[in-house]
């Protein structure tokens, strides 16, 4: 079963400031505002919504179909990509643009200043659902405003199920769009800001929400997640991390172990637990892409975190 993935793909440029950005900022002159900082660390990870899930799914033995718009820079990326066998049947290049790109400064009190360039990101509309056969389930993750309208509409015409993932992109979105989006979608996954957002928005508690899909869940970091199912709240511990690195990505390997396991039938307990160590695994790394396990390691994690072992079959 191939799951079709839509959203970003990014290059993060991530610089780290060797001192706090507090001790260069005067308060009394920030509306003058002119700072320039050394970073003599610095990283070019690949990223975005779309290819984090899919390279984190690949991992799991999924068959995942990322999509979405890149630039004229996406050589770099698009030989990564081969590397690990991801395909790009459905990731088009816009001639004219570039690829989205983060430019993040990091402190030593882990503050960040970050510029984002959308970039092709804004023509993600121009790939359709409808462009792919034989997908059984699919994702709408953060990407150009209505792209994500376009591609949750046409899942919802072509019956099939899907998981709406807002992130970030949240912001682009009016009380009415997030009633449709829920109207539309078979599953909804957040973290606990964006569920509160979600709740202010829409004016629907999660309990409400959940009986209009079949399941919201809600990440929580370290606290582990909550499934809203009809009627009920399962309560996901969170994973152990051995080490922790860098959280970035952490959401989207979340949400490749939900995929997974709603493409496998695991039940609920089973797919919280999978999506939370693959979290627990991708924090113990920089980037969101540089992570890796066999299938013998990830059982043997799922045992060392939840005490029980992981059936698959």
């Amino acid at each position: 079963m191939s799951a079709l993935i839509c959203g970003s793909f990014a290059f993060d440029t991530i610089m780290v400031f060797q001192d706090r950005f507090k001790n260069h900022i005067l308060p009394d002159k920030v509306h003058i505002l002119n700072v320039a900082f050394h970073v003599p660390d610095l990283r070019r990870e690949f990223g975005g919504c779309a290819a984090n899930i899919a390279f984190n799914l690949k991992l799991l033995g999924g068959d995942p179909l990322p999509m979405g718009t890149v630039g004229k820079d996406f050589a770099p990326y698009a030989h990564w990509m081969d590397q690990h066998e991801i395909p790009r049947t459905h990731v088009k290049e816009i001639e004219d643009s570039y690829t989205a790109q983060a430019f993040i400064t990091t402190d030593q009190d882990d503050n960040q200043i970050t510029a984002f360039h959308p970039g092709a990101m804004d023509f993600a509309h121009e790939v359709q659902v409808g462009e792919v056969q034989g997908v059984k389930i699919g994702i709408v993750s953060p990407d150009g405003r209505q792209g994500m309208i376009d591609h949750a509409r046409q899942f919802a015409e072509a019956g099939i199920p899907f998981v709406f993932d807002p992130g970030q992109a949240m912001p682009l979105f009016s009380r009415e769009d997030f009633q449709q989006f829920i109207e539309q979608a078979t599953w909804i996954c957040v973290n606990d800001y964006e569920s509160q957002l979600l709740s202010d928005r829409t004016g629907w508690s999660p309990h409400e929400i959940a009986e209009k899909v079949e399941a919201l869940v809600v990440t929580c970091g370290g606290e582990g997640s909550h499934i809203y199912l009809s009627g009920k709240r399962l309560e996901i511990p969170a994973a152990r991390a051995r080490v922790v690195r860098d959280p970035t990505g952490c959401g989207d390997a979340y949400r490749a172990g939900l995929l997974y396991g709603l493409m496998n039938g695991l039940d609920w307990e089973v797919t919280g637990r999978v999506a939370a160590l693959m979290g627990a695994i991708k924090i113990e790394q920089h980037g969101t892409q540089n992570h890796s396990f066999t299938r013998d390691e990830f059982h043997s994690r799922y045992r060392e975190s939840f005490g029980r072992e992981l059936d698959l079959n």
